[in-house]
C-alpha cells in the first residue's frame, strides 16, 4: 500500500488454439476486481508477447469475423515481411497486426465496477500462426 493506493496483480493463463482466435476475458478480469475488494482505481491487462493483442469489441459473431477480415486487409498474410526473410517462421503478419492493436489497455473502475458500455468486452486476440500458452497480467490499482 502507498498512500492508501493499493497495487494488486493477478494472472490469466489461456491456450489458444491459433490465428485470429478471440477469446472474452471479461468475466476474469471481474473476478479479479471482485476479488481485490478495490472500488475506485483502473485496471490494466497487458498479454506477454509479440503475436497477441488487447482490446475491447462487442464479442458477438459479426464482428467476430469482421475484425480478423479487417486486420487481413490491413496486414495480409500474402505480403512479403522482412521479419520472415530474416526469421523463416511466417509470421511478420502477426507481429505486425498485434503492434496496430497493442498488448494492453486500461480500463477505470468507480464503486468496484468496470466502465465498460453495455456492449463493449474485454478480448485477448491471437494472432500468431499457431496456438500458444499465453499469460495476461492484470494489475489493479485502487483504493478500498
Amino acid at each position: 500500500m502507498r498512500n492508501g493506493t493499493n497495487i494488486i496483480t493477478e494472472y490469466i493463463t489461456l491456450s489458444s488454439k491459433g490465428e485470429n482466435e478471440i477469446t472474452d476475458i471479461t468475466d476474469e478480469v471481474k473476478t479479479k476486481l471482485n476479488e481485490s475488494k478495490l472500488k475506485d482505481g483502473i485496471v490494466t491487462i497487458f498479454v506477454v508477447g509479440s503475436t497477441a493483442a488487447i482490446t475491447t469489441i462487442e464479442y458477438e459473431p459479426g464482428l467476430q469475423q469482421d475484425f480478423p477480415d479487417m486486420l487481413e486487409r490491413i496486414a495480409p498474410k500474402d505480403y512479403r515481411y522482412m521479419h520472415d526473410d530474416t526469421w523463416h517462421d511466417g509470421n511478420g503478419h502477426s507481429h505486425v497486426k498485434a503492434s496496430l492493436i497493442g498488448p494492453s489497455l486500461t480500463i477505470p473502475f468507480v464503486e468496484s465496477e468496470l466502465s465498460l458500455g453495455m456492449w463493449q468486452q474485454i478480448v485477448f486476440l491471437e494472432l500468431d500462426t499457431r496456438g500458444r500458452n499465453r499469460k495476461i497480467i492484470v494489475q489493479l490499482i485502487g483504493s478500498k
